[in-house]
């Protein structure tokens, strides 16, 4: 299903708006990721209410920690659907969900949150469980 961006729009700039860098074609993809040295966080955002009152609010509190990703993008599931499909090539072998993010170092898959880890959580939950994995991780 590819949604019109009149929908996506303002979901889209949430995220960019706060430092998220969009990435709507496979190459830039794997420019993001494949060779990447550090930290890249990618949030998979979607039209879902999960997303609008979990998955966004989460990702953009979690990046104001102290130690954070060195990169952070966002991919739109539902509209920017070939660079959906490369990053969900990348989280395999996690099953495509929407919304999802992930978290690679030096280009491997290092954690990922599937829809159902997001699905009827706060954000403020899924913040806090951010922010560990960054401590891990960044």
């Amino acid at each position: 299903m590819h949604y019109p961006i009149e929908i996506v729009a303002p979901m889209k700039k949430e995220l960019t708006d706060a430092g998220f860098q969009e990435l709507t074609s496979p190459e830039e993809v794997d420019a993001a990721i494949a060779d990447s040295k550090g930290t890249v966080f990618v949030v998979i955002n979607s039209v879902c209410g999960c997303s609008a009152g979990a998955a966004r609010p989460a990702a953009k509190m979690a990046i104001a920690n102290e130690k954070k990703p060195d990169a952070i993008y966002t991919v739109f599931a539902g509209y920017d659907l070939e660079a959906t499909n490369r990053v969900r090539q990348y989280a395999l072998p996690y099953p495509a969900s929407s919304p999802s993010m992930a978290l690679f170092k030096d280009g491997k898959l290092v954690h990922f949150l599937e829809r159902h880890h997001i699905e009827g959580n706060r954000a403020e939950a899924i913040t806090t469980h951010l922010k560990e994995v960054f401590n891990t991780y960044c």
